[in-house]
């Protein structure tokens, strides 16, 4: 019987990708472990390795072909004996096909963005029937919970009613949203009104004064990310400013001493954002309990701080995790987030490595911004925001002097931390860098 092979699912908010490239073509050979495709995500580019041997009989999905839906048939494999002629006339006509485990390879350099192999599709459910159970796919329940809807009250357009992931994206703008006498009256939420439609926001220009420049996968992605915390996140903001006098000293110290290789290229070099990554770590476990993520069943209390860092991109930010940041030396955060830094321009990150984390910075100090505040990034409960060093005068027993002076200002989840507890971390973190010794030693 032909083995489908299906377009991959990446990550538990993947719905579609773009097949951005054939590495086998109708007629190879295929064994276990080839890669066969490169997939694009709004954020990576993977490949696709095959797990079952055979010839790959028939492509149903051209390269280049962009948002093609998780679960899609891409392309036919004949096993081995089996007639590949056959098997591409009856190309699609096989219910379901083989497991295929993801495999997540870095794609090479000629490709954009990285993703895993093909995996089984979902079942399809039949109709619930009238004020009966509700069928909706695991992505489609979680979005919704956080979302603050009930389920029920959902339109569903998938397979015979079932509910989907874009149904709850449309739900949170009262598309699709079923009268409130559909569900008890103690599980209806609150829908924000939805923004004013593409016509009308093109209506207010002339024709001709605009060019409109869809939106690629990864802006879509940033826009429901960001709006959906600022909707169902309560935030809260606490500004300290740092003299970093004392942490300017002791980073040009240790550069100046860094070791070098045969070439004369240092080993490392320190910058002030590898201190805040350390401090910020070091805070979260002498205030463990700001060290968390909601959710409603139970806190989650975290053992290590996993730190993210956001990093420009084209066309966006992505947010690469210096795992177990607290145990790792200054030295080494350096060099860690140099190669996320760059592997995250070039889109060559891997899922497992922007994916979760306790906590987040952000830093636009070298764009000379003095303040602002960060919108959290759920699992997280706080971000940091970091704006520029710059001498300030300040005032000293009784004198004024020049200072280096950092501000920074954390965004704190209210349901998960405390206006104290805050103001706890945030003391913690101001302790730690403005004496770096602390971080050292």
């Amino acid at each position: 019987m032909p083995i489908n092979i299906l377009m991959p699912a990446l990550s538990p908010t993947m719905e579609k990708g773009n097949l951005a490239r054939w590495l086998k073509k109708e007629g190879d050979a295929v064994k276990s472990g080839d890669v066969i495709a490169e997939i694009e995500t709004d954020k990576a580019t993977m490949e696709v390795e095959a797990v079952d041997e055979g010839t790959l009989a028939k492509i149903m999905v051209p390269e280049g072909t962009a948002d093609v839906p998780v679960n899609q048939v891409i392309a036919v494999l004949a096993g081995d004996g089996e007639d590949v002629k056959a098997a591409a006339s009856g190309a699609g006509a096989a219910p379901a096909a083989r497991p295929q485990p993801a495999e997540q390879k870095t794609a090479p350099a000629s490709a954009s963005v990285p993703t895993p192999a093909a995996v089984t599709p979902q079942p399809q459910m039949p109709a619930p029937p009238s004020g009966g159970r509700v069928f909706a796919s695991p992505l489609a329940r979680r979005l919704a919970k956080d979302a603050g809807i009930d389920v029920s009250r959902i339109t569903g357009s998938g397979p015979h009613g079932r509910v989907v992931a874009r149904d709850v994206e449309g739900a949170q703008s009262g598309k699709g949203l079923k009268a409130p006498g559909a569900a008890p009256a103690a599980m209806h939420a609150y829908v924000p009104p939805a923004g004013p439609s593409d016509q009308q926001v093109r209506a207010l220009f002339e024709d001709g004064s605009y060019e409109v420049i869809p939106h690629d996968g990864m802006r879509r992605t940033i826009a429901q990310r960001l709006t959906q915390s600022t909707q169902t996140v309560p935030h809260f903001y606490l500004t300290m400013d740092c003299n970093i006098g004392k942490l300017l000293e002791a980073r040009e110290e240790i550069n100046a001493t860094a070791p070098k290789d045969k070439d004369g290229k240092p080993a490392y070099k320190l910058s002030v954002n590898d201190f805040v990554i350390k401090a910020l770590a070091l805070a979260l476990q002498r205030i463990p309990d700001a060290n968390v993520s909601w959710t409603d069943a139970g806190m989650l209390k975290h053992r290590h701080s996993d730190v993210g860092v956001a990093v420009a991109m084209p066309g966006g930010l992505i947010t690469p995790i210096i795992r177990k940041a607290e145990t790792k030396s200054l030295s080494a955060i350096s060099n860690e987030m140099k190669d996320f830094a760059k592997r995250a321009r070039e889109r060559k990150l891997k899922p497992f490595e922007y994916q979760g984390g306790t906590t987040a910075v952000s830093n636009l100090g070298m764009y000379g911004i003095k303040d602002f505040t960060a919108v959290i990034n759920p699992p997280h409960a706080t971000i940091l925001a970091v704006g520029a060093g710059e001498e300030r005068a300040i005032v000293k027993n009784g004198k004024i002097e020049a200072a280096h002076v950092m501000s920074v200002t954390m965004s704190c989840d209210h349901r998960a931390v405390d206006g104290a507890l805050g103001a706890e971390l945030i003391g913690a973190f101001k302790t730690l860098i403005e004496n770096p010794v602390m971080m050292i030693v």
